[in-house]
């Protein structure tokens, strides 16, 4: 028999379990214990795939995914997708990536391959969801979202991967060994330069308006940026003899230049060819970043740039002082001496280690398979790198990507191979997001106009507050990440 005493207790002890309970899933949807995991998916089974940008670079990323399910395509520009739905037929089609996600409850991960400005948001979006992630380069527009994402990859443990597709490359992984090795010593000068912009840039916005292609969702293109009028054309291009990239203000290409929309020629270029100093010479965070351009207005980047990137010694490495040009601008002939022995002139891109016991070169945009050519200081040229006797001598220590093909086709099975509980890839937001957000620093500077003295893991320049915007911009009304 229980006695009201016992009973009181036991309803007392009932009402807090209800309470405590009540508490405690509060608490799991706030801590994210119940937030959505990845779907399992075994390597013999297929991906259920969605692409939202489906034009430019989404195409070929629709080729690489072909293996797989493409179950949805989204695109503003109705176009895009109906070519795309040539080869994906039984694909739904979406202009609103957010209705996408929210109605294709199969998806198991996301390829994103849009303007800049909408990465963060939609990689997000997907993340949370517990949707894995293929993102192109650069991986964010703001070094805010750089962070938040990288954040956001560990946190629902999804795979992710960069489109810096010469990370897939046997010669990037082999140059970086070779540096990490100490074949050419100690390394204090990186210089890193472009052939970008290939674009317009440093003017002002054109006056006007032009009548918003069928088709094109303008509203949606311009998603988390500022609304403006759409334009079409420059008032002064001709109208021919001119490549449509240069005639057009913001589509198909031209976006990069603005500051809206893209991170100009550092943004475009970089995350290829800076990945291979940032990996072999561990850079971590620069304490000091100064830009000089051909001239910054509030609307573009400028025609041309030099930016120089300060980072401190770090495990047992010296200083680095990592130098960038593009819009023309290149390393002074003393640097450069022995790459215009070696080819009667300095490639349009390239990038170059200088240390101690000697220097590295490569004249490629990084985004391909890399050659690197190594001179010694006993040696009187540049030898290509694989053909060095020393170069020989020095054991991998880095996994090989184990796919064929292109290096963007085997990027893309790598992060696919990681999406069905493979290793991760190479270029995942553990390291993508690290280097986006150093390499944004230089947007950073080069729109302070100042040098900046930077606080990297608070993600603040310690003497411009007021840079702060664009470390982590404002987004238009009914858009957050």
């Amino acid at each position: 028999m229980i006695t009201p005493a016992l009973s009181r207790t036991t309803a007392i002890s009932r009402r807090q379990f209800i309470y405590y309970s009540a508490l405690a899933a509060s608490a799991t949807a706030l801590t994210g214990y119940a937030r959505p995991q990845p779907r399992p998916v075994s390597p013999n089974e297929k991906l259920n795939i969605g692409v939202v940008g489906c034009g430019g670079k989404g195409s070929s990323d629709l080729r690489f995914c072909a293996g797989e399910n493409i179950v949805a395509l989204c695109d503003v520009s109705d176009s895009a997708t109906a070519r795309a739905r040539e080869s994906f037929p039984n694909a739904k089609v979406y202009t609103d990536y957010r209705q996408m996600l929210e109605k294709e409850k199969s998806l198991d991960a996301v390829d994103i391959a849009t303007p800049d400005h909408m990465h963060a948001a939609i990689a997000a979006t997907a993340i949370k969801l517990g949707k894995h992630v293929y993102c192109q380069k650069p991986l964010t527009h703001d070094v805010y979202e750089a962070r938040m994402l990288r954040d956001l990859a560990r946190e629902y443990k999804v795979a992710t991967q960069m489109g810096n597709q010469g990370s897939a490359s046997d010669g990037l992984r082999r140059a970086v060994e070779v540096v990490q090795a100490g074949l050419i010593g100690s390394v204090r000068q990186a210089h890193v330069w472009t052939n970008r912009p290939i674009w317009p840039q440093g003017l002002d916005r054109p006056p006007g308006s032009d009548p918003i292609p069928a088709g094109l969702d303008w509203d949606l293109w311009l998603g988390t940026a500022p609304s403006r009028p759409f334009k079409a054309t420059w008032p002064d291009a001709p109208a021919s003899g001119e490549r449509r990239r240069q005639r057009g203000v913001y589509q198909p290409f031209a976006w990069r230049g603005w500051q809206d929309f893209g991170t100009g020629a550092l943004g475009d270029m970089a995350c290829h060819t800076v990945n291979w100093p940032f990996r072999a010479l561990s850079l971590g965070y620069p304490t000091e970043i100064e830009a000089s351009s051909s001239g910054m207005n509030k609307e573009m980047y400028p025609k041309s740039s030099q930016i120089r990137f300060e980072f401190p010694a770090r495990e047992g490495q010296p200083p680095v002082t990592l130098q960038w040009y593009d819009g023309g601008n290149r390393p002074s002939k003393e640097v450069t001496a022995d790459i215009v022995a070696l080819q009667d002139e300095v490639s349009g891109s390239g990038c170059l280690l200088v240390g101690d016991k000697g220097q590295m070169y490569s004249g490629d945009d990084g985004d391909q398979d890399l050659r690197f050519f190594v001179k010694l200081k006993d040696e009187k040229e540049l030898r290509r790198g694989l053909d060095h006797d020393a170069v020989k001598a020095i054991a991998e220590t880095l996994p090989r990507n184990a796919f064929q093909g292109s290096p963007d086709q085997r990027q893309h099975l790598e992060w696919i191979a990681a999406c069905k509980g493979g290793k991760p890839g190479y270029s995942n937001f553990d390291i993508a997001a690290y280097l986006t957000e150093i390499i944004l620093l230089g947007c950073v500077a080069l729109r302070a106009g100042k040098k900046l003295e930077w606080d990297g893991p608070k993600m603040r320049a310690k003497n411009a507050p007021e840079a702060e915007h664009f470390v982590k911009r404002h987004y238009r009304k009914g858009w957050s990440l």
